[in-house]
């Protein structure tokens, strides 16, 4: 595989690009990713660098998605015929101070659009449960305030779950993905396919303090390593080109390069660079073979 465009090959079966990702994704030769699983920026609702190229750092969501629109352009055109790409994602709260009213904005149903509207099929969705105490914890939202319902009820709500939301290129897939009972047992496809996960450990995650900046304003999580594995084994074969857009700490590659996978990722921020490029070697000394069929060019 060679990808024509500054990348820095990581171990014998990851490579990733510091850089911007409608930059770096024009680069990249057509149909030449088998997967992509991602967590794209939450519009506004957390900012990850002081970059204006962030997609974070939108002024608004309507300005975050005319941006996003080409990414989701450039994946389609890199994805194989009938492969899969997945994002990580949560609906985004609402407040009186940004929006004039405390509500719910869909983030995940205009994610889905964006990418209809290039030609991707919705091919499926599940819910990742996550705990209201916790959450409440965290952001102090009016609606999961216990105290709320002695005020007004009306105001109170249920938690933000996840969802990990699957598109489908159209077309028929030239590389078939099948699976052998010995490798994937009926039970363990039943809680696969079921459509909510609540045995997600939100604390599975990759370290990333270290890619910590004082320019970051609020704390943020990697996606937890349990749905990575999920979508990859499930819907790749070993040897598959695993492609990130926004890799962030690497949770993607290195998920990826633990499972025989090759991968691909590019990421703005350069602490998270750093550290993604720290994880995909450890996750190579892990005792993965080499896959690249050809160098990337340093």
């Amino acid at each position: 595989m060679v990808i024509k465009a500054l990348a820095r090959q990581v171990t014998d079966t990851s490579a990733i690009y510091h850089g911007d990702s409608v930059e770096v994704l024009a680069g990249l030769p057509d149909e030449s990713v088998h997967y992509s699983i991602y967590s794209p920026p939450f519009a506004s609702l957390y900012t990850y660098s002081n970059s204006e190229r962030d997609l974070g750092n939108c002024r608004s969501r309507e300005e975050f998605f005319e941006h996003y629109r080409f990414i989701a352009k450039e994946l389609y055109r890199l994805l194989k015929p009938g492969r899969l790409l997945s994002f990580h994602c949560m609906n985004l709260p609402s407040t009186k101070e940004r929006d004039g009213f405390i509500g719910i904005f869909d983030f995940r149903g205009e994610l889905i659009k964006a990418h209809q509207e290039t030609g991707l099929i919705f091919h499926s969705e599940v819910l990742i449960w996550k705990d209201p105490v916790t959450a409440m914890q965290r952001t102090k939202a009016i609606g999961l305030l216990y105290k709320q319902l002695r005020k007004d009820s009306c105001l109170s709500r249920q938690g933000i779950p996840d969802y990990l939301v699957t598109m489908r290129k159209p077309g028929e897939n030239p590389e078939r993905v099948t699976k052998t009972h010995d490798g994937f047992p009926v039970g363990k496809w039943q809680n696969y396919a079921s459509p909510c996960w609540m045995d997600i450990n939100p604390s599975d995650t990759l370290q990333r303090e270290s890619a910590r900046e004082e320019a970051d304003e609020r704390h943020i999580c990697p996606l937890q390593l349990q749905v990575i594995e999920r979508g990859i084994e499930l819907w790749t074969n070993p040897g598959d080109v695993v492609l990130s857009p926004f890799a962030g700490i690497g949770s993607e590659g290195y998920v990826a390069v633990k499972n025989r996978r090759r991968f691909v990722g590019v990421e703005l921020k350069e602490s998270y660079y750093k550290q993604a490029c720290a994880n995909l070697i450890e996750a190579e000394r892990a005792g993965q073979d080499s896959l690249f069929a050809q160098e990337v060019p340093a």
